[in-house]
């Protein structure tokens, strides 16, 4: 019998995964459900699961904030996220496994097998390695009424005027910050951004075409200008991306 723990805050996706869980009959046996990371540190201390399925975004936190709380505990994980799987590629390696919002039975049952005949000392190495991927592919912006964070993945391009940066994203939505580009450049990764103006900062992953009149198309068809002065800095980085 392997203990098994969900933390999911949404109890339609708890009950389905139950159902597949069932379906499959590996020897699992849900011990509890939980929706917030308070209430999964206080089930986990108390009924030591063997696995714990857990949700990345949780109303009063998030996964690694439950695992800081447990991390005397010897349990596996199975993260579940509504994440895209670019942004989540490092959950791949290693002992480590994920399944996406809606949960597939096959994506399930590949997953349970993994992280079954995994073992805990590599596991838990494996997270770490995750919690820093995942939070340096964030950019948490200060806004008037709170904060927004922007996976990097999402970011196509941002631009800068008058001390206020305007940031583009993947699904045309636009976010406003009161601050200067400058203020950003330094958190957005080097290898996949790049200043192609004094106002302008492009991720290359977005790049379709350079016209040398001196604009970058992306995809979307937005064109973003690229100086004299930041041409060669720019074409150099283009290159060695692709």
């Amino acid at each position: 019998m392997i203990k098994t723990l969900l933390v999911e805050d949404k109890p339609y996706i708890r009950k389905g995964l139950i159902s597949l869980i069932t379906l499959l009959d590996k020897g699992l046996t849900i011990i509890g459900e939980c929706a917030s990371v308070k209430e999964a540190v206080t089930v986990t201390n108390a009924c030591k699961p063997d696995l714990v399925f857990l949700d990345i975004n949780l109303p009063d936190g998030n996964a690694f904030d439950f695992l800081e709380q447990t991390s005397a505990l010897n349990f596996k994980v199975i993260f579940i996220t509504a994440y895209d799987k670019y942004a989540l590629q490092a959950l791949k390696m290693g002992a480590i496994d994920y399944i996406l919002k809606p949960v597939d039975i096959d994506e399930l049952e590949a997953a349970i097998d993994k992280v079954i005949n995994s073992t805990d000392s590599i596991q838990k190495k494996e997270i770490e390695k995750v919690k820093e991927e995942i939070e340096n592919n964030r950019l948490v912006i200060s806004l008037q009424d709170g904060y927004q964070v922007i996976n990097i993945h999402d970011l196509k391009y941002c631009k800068s005027d008058k001390g206020y940066t305007t940031f583009y994203l993947s699904n045309d939505k636009t976010i406003m910050a009161s601050k200067p580009i400058k203020h950003f450049i330094d958190s957005l990764p080097a290898s996949k951004f790049v200043r192609t103006h004094q106002s302008c900062v492009v991720n290359l992953d977005y790049v379709e075409k350079y016209d040398k009149s001196g604009m970058v198309i992306l995809k979307g068809n937005q064109r973003v200008p690229v100086s004299i002065r930041k041409k060669e800095e720019f074409l150099s980085k283009l290159f060695n991306k692709k």
